[in-house]
């Protein structure tokens, strides 16, 4: 309650302003600021449990991507940024609208509300099942007090305060992190190059893959599938870039991307590194691994093997991982709604209401995904998500790319059809070729959309669009 009563201050401070501050952040948040809060935003509760666990199946060739969505930071900041900060957009949209028309606009911003809001809950529910077995309170009262308390310190000043709110939560989680991490080497009698001895030579810090083309984890999969995955999910993101958009300025916005792009490698290499550690706790302790990756660190810390200040840290870990990205996702999904869909930026009232409605389906879906109860159901889940980002790769691909107009009709069934196509397109690959995709079917997702569009389009100049005006 002590952690909330800081965030619901914070609300306070930053909570007015009206609709300005709650889509734009009154264009004055300082970069510095932005660009560490985005780290607790990007890192959601299920990242924070599950990237230690990652060294199980694949050693730390996550890195391999990491590196890759540094290039891709330098992409969104030198080639989107400027485009969003030209036309003063507020949802981003917006620029389809201005370039290729309404209905690109509104399908791009219902591929973002469906993917969002259906991957957010999902990852909501697996933090909340955490909390519920950690807090011993019912599910039901995890989900929506969780959900309550976010709507609470949110629905004043929306963006203006997750700027500061995600600093705070990063803040919290990076030290949570920390201390574990120190607690756990400290609990096998090891300092701090003790620690980096036993990463460097362990059997799971094997970070590039060059032998085998076939792995998901082959360097050029990764390292591309990183640039692509931050061009989609950050820069074709509603939710990531609204706060890029709260800077004052363009140049601030592009050191804020760089410099999270720069962080962003050396904190999952942290995580990483966790996970390494405590496969030898567990072998010290002589506890065997557990079958599911993700119950490497959850499993350890609920034992109570490395104290109850350990379990309080992770809990706090946790929550701020699950709250930075729930709220800037909620956040994010009433803009676009409000912008993209219902078209109206200055009815204050109206967008409380939009808050509120939003913050309802996240309960919803939470428990839809908990009456499941199935976990197979939610790697689905995050399956089909990953393949929505894809149409609006395409759109903006053929937004920028070109200079041609789709007809209106078709986009929505074009941006339809490509996931779908992609979808069966895997499933046949692995029974006939015993091959299956990686992240690269988001780019393929992307052409099929682009060529798609771009059947049935129009050249358009900039000098018939003026006489238009």
């Amino acid at each position: 309650m002590i952690y909330f009563g800081v965030l619901y201050g914070i609300s306070l401070l930053t909570g007015r302003g009206g609709n300005d501050a709650f889509f734009r952040g009154n264009r004055k948040s300082p970069w510095p600021l932005v660009s560490f809060g985005m780290i607790g935003a990007s890192i959601s509760g299920v990242t924070f449990v599950s990237v230690p666990g990652m060294i199980l199946d694949s050693d730390m060739t996550y890195l391999q991507m990491c590196m890759g969505f540094f290039f891709g930071y330098l992409i969104v900041a030198f080639v989107l940024l400027p485009l969003y900060y030209k036309h003063n957009v507020t949802s981003i949209y917006g620029y389809l609208d201005t370039r290729i028309g309404s209905a690109s606009r509104k399908t791009g911003a219902w591929f973002f509300i469906i993917s969002k809001l259906m991957g957010s809950a999902a990852k909501l529910y697996l933090v909340c099942t955490i909390l519920h077995e950690a807090l011993h309170l019912p599910f039901a009262v995890t989900v929506v007090a969780t959900l309550l308390l976010i709507w609470l310190y949110t629905h004043r000043g929306g963006i203006r305060t997750i700027v500061w709110t995600d600093a705070l939560q990063t803040l919290c989680m990076l030290g949570a992190l920390m201390m574990i991490l120190i607690h756990v080497g400290s609990s096998m009698n090891l300092d701090l190059g003790g620690m980096t001895e036993l990463i460097q030579f362990d059997k799971h810090s094997r970070i590039f893959e060059f032998s085998d083309w076939s792995s998901r984890q082959h360097f050029v999969k990764q390292f591309l599938s990183g640039i692509f995955i931050v061009i989609v999910m950050t820069g074709l993101d509603q939710d990531m870039m609204q706060k890029n958009l709260t800077c004052s300025t363009l140049r601030n916005g592009q050191k804020n991307l760089c410099s999270y792009g720069i962080l962003f490698l050396p904190v999952n290499l942290l995580f990483l590194a966790l996970g390494i550690i405590l496969t030898h706790f567990y072998s010290v302790q002589g506890l065997s691994l557990p079958e599911q990756s993700d119950s490497i660190l959850p499993q350890i810390v609920t034992t109570g093997l490395l104290g109850e200040g350990t379990l309080i840290l992770f809990t706090i870990g946790i929550i701020a991982a699950a709250f930075s990205s729930a709220d800037s996702a909620l956040t994010a999904l009433t803009t676009s709604y409000c912008i993209d869909i219902l078209e109206d930026s200055d009815n204050e009232k109206r967008r409380r209401k939009v808050h509120l409605c939003m913050m309802a389906l996240f309960v919803l879906f939470v428990m839809l995904f908990h009456l499941l109860n199935n976990r197979s159901v939610i790697d689905l889940i995050y399956t089909l998500v990953s393949y929505t980002y894809g149409p609006l790769l395409g759109l903006f691909a053929f937004a920028i790319c070109t200079h041609r107009k789709p007809d209106a009709q078709i986009v929505p069934w074009v941006a339809i059809a490509s996931p779908l196509i992609c979808y069966t397109i895997d499933l046949a690959s692995q029974h006939l070729w015993n091959y299956t995709f990686g992240y690269e079917l988001l780019i393929f997702n992307g052409l099929l959309t682009y060529f798609g569009l771009h059947i049935k389009s129009r050249k358009v100049t900039y000098k018939t669009e003026a006489q238009k005006k």
